[in-house]
């Protein structure tokens, strides 16, 4: 295992050979629903244009780019961790367990896996090479693939949530502690999707 904080295009290049998976996270910062992570294996005879960290793409072409990955990857899996799972593990350990399942559902053991970050998952296959790359979601171009899978899929999940509870505003804010979140929660309380041991949500319980 290696963590590269300052990757060089030769590294880059080095860790892109071969089968390789990208994996990234969405949602460790807010307040409701599921840690959603992706692993992706791209074919490198069919390559997608435009691939890059998912917060820097508008949100228009992240749809587009999510159908493409889906029709022109050799392999995409999703993981997760639930609200219940993170107040029980806490965000940290629930995003690399959601990371472990995101490997886990590939159809085909890949050569060497590479995370977005610093931190490595201990995986179940622990002969399974792993490599965490600080800011990969914008130099690996499966670790971008990644990030815009697992992004898409949450803000959709929040879309779907903000259908059954539109007072919330989870369309707009996607769950995150902002203060239009802080002012539902204190109009309309916690709901089931909530993350509870988080300070705002656990606040407003205590104070009920």
């Amino acid at each position: 295992m290696a963590i590269y904080k300052q990757i060089t295009p030769q590294q880059v290049d080095e860790l892109c050979s071969g089968f390789y998976a990208g994996v990234d996270e969405v949602g460790r910062g807010p307040l409701v629903g599921d840690v959603v992570t992706a692993a992706v294996v791209l074919d490198p005879n069919t390559p997608i244009e435009g691939l890059n960290d998912s917060k820097k793409l508008s949100e228009k072409k992240r749809d587009a780019l999510y159908e493409e990955i889906f029709a022109k990857a050799l392999d995409v899996s999703v993981g997760r961790c639930s609200p219940s799972e993170i107040d029980e593990l806490n965000i940290l350990h629930a995003t690399m367990l959601a990371m472990q399942r995101a490997v886990a559902g590939l159809r085909a053991r890949p050569d060497r896996v590479l995370i977005d970050g610093n931190r490595v998952p201990a995986f179940t296959d622990d002969t399974l090479e792993g490599h965490a790359v600080i800011k990969g979601d914008g130099l690996i171009p499966a670790i971008s693939a990644a990030s815009i899978v697992a992004k898409v899929v949450r803000d959709r999940e929040m879309e779907a949530l903000d259908e059954r509870y539109p007072e919330y505003g989870f369309a707009k804010h996607k769950g995150y502690p902002t203060k239009a979140h802080f002012e539902a929660l204190e109009a309309h309380g916690v709901l089931a999707e909530h993350r509870r041991s988080f300070r705002p949500v656990k606040e407003r319980l205590d104070a009920c």
